[in-house]
């Protein structure tokens, strides 16, 4: 037995193949149990908790610390060996590929859960936190890519030559790219601005409608008769836009035409009774009823005030009340609105002996 055990085959004994991998089972066997008492204890202990940081340390440990130092560990007992220099090579390179695979890995999921848990914190909505998913999938290609190009330059290779390709390709890219690199800028703008959110009711230039999407080049509303409508991030950037959602009051302004021959003292009564009529109604706070211009053929009185609820149908039924009830006021008091005309006066020619 122990010669066997001493026998050499490329250029190893047979016993140190038998510690190596002993070793290995070994490091297998405890990692399992690593994986399967401790990390499972954490979890739990993590999950009674409020903070959202401890669950996820213990998902980093678990996606990339344990995995990368169980091959790590592994790497070191198989380099007891005594291996041909093409197979070190290859070993080598396999360890920066996997040791690059996991940083990567690690630096996406620590920005990516930081910046989840600043949203959260926030109070964001499900909707905006999908929106900064998508902007960190760009964000995550970069980290890739300079990875790769640190992978490269760790291995030996020339990355001038790259870098210089790179840097030529992205101008070129970048020129041909213009109007999309424009509402992919605006797109940043939108988000961090929020100028609206999904489920706005906005108006813009035209058109009108519910904020459905927020895309990377294009946002969807849905119009007031139904059709969608497919707006560049960068018109809307350059756009005055009105949320309607975010209203919190609305004030409404409205003129009355009366006649120029009403009498003085139901003039003096309009402001009382228009006043006593919105005041009379509730969520309304009335602001001036006033003569303001002398018109062509009536009297205007401007009327201000305002709904203080952003509600559409409630500002709607207030405001068919109040028309309503002035309306049978005028009526009542016998005022009349004034209507656009002329009047005429027509008289007979003068007779010769009228004239003399």
């Amino acid at each position: 037995m122990k010669e066997f055990l001493e026998q050499v085959w490329w250029d190893n004994t047979v016993r140190l193949y038998a510690v190596v991998l002993a070793q290995v089972i070994v490091v297998w066997t405890l990692f399992r149990l690593l994986h399967r008492f401790i990390i499972a204890s954490l979890k739990k202990i993590a999950s009674r908790t409020q903070s959202q940081v401890d669950d996820a340390l213990v998902e980093a440990a678990e996606k990339f610390i344990i995995p990368f130092l169980y091959l790590i560990i592994n790497y070191g007992i198989i380099q007891q060996l005594t291996l041909s220099a093409k197979v070190d090579h290859v070993l080598k390179v396999a360890i920066a590929v996997i040791t690059a695979y996991y940083f990567i890995r690690f630096i996406n999921h620590a920005v990516q859960l930081s910046v989840n848990l600043y949203m959260q914190r926030k109070d964001e909505t499900p909707e905006r936190i999908k929106q900064v998913t998508g902007m960190l999938s760009i964000f995550k290609g970069f980290i890739w890519l300079a990875g790769i190009v640190m992978l490269i330059d760790n291995l030996g290779y020339n990355i001038t030559t790259l870098i210089t390709g790179l840097g030529i390709g992205g101008i070129a890219i970048a020129l041909a790219a213009q109007n999309i690199l424009t509402d992919l800028f605006s797109y940043f703008v939108i988000f961090f601005d929020k100028p609206f959110s999904i489920g706005d009711a906005i108006s813009v230039n035209n058109a009108a409608g519910t904020v459905e999407r927020i895309g990377i080049k294009t946002s969807h509303v849905r119009s007031l008769t139904g059709e969608q409508l497919v707006i560049p991030n960068a018109d809307l950037v350059k756009s005055t836009i009105k949320n309607f959602k975010r209203q919190q009051r609305r004030g409404i302004t409205f003129k009355m035409n009366v006649r120029y021959d009403t009498a003085a003292e139901k003039l003096d009564a309009i402001p009382l009774f228009v006043e006593q009529i919105i005041k009379a109604q509730p969520d309304i706070s009335f602001d001036r009823c006033h003569l303001v211009s002398l018109g062509d053929y009536s009297l205007a009185f401007e009327t201000q005030y305002f709904v203080e609820s952003a509600d559409y149908m409630l500002y709607l039924d207030r405001q068919q009340k109040i028309f309503r009830e002035i309306l049978k006021a005028f009526s009542d008091k016998g005022i009349d609105f004034a209507f656009p005309g002329q009047t005429f006066i027509l008289q007979h020619p003068l007779t010769v002996a009228e004239k003399q």
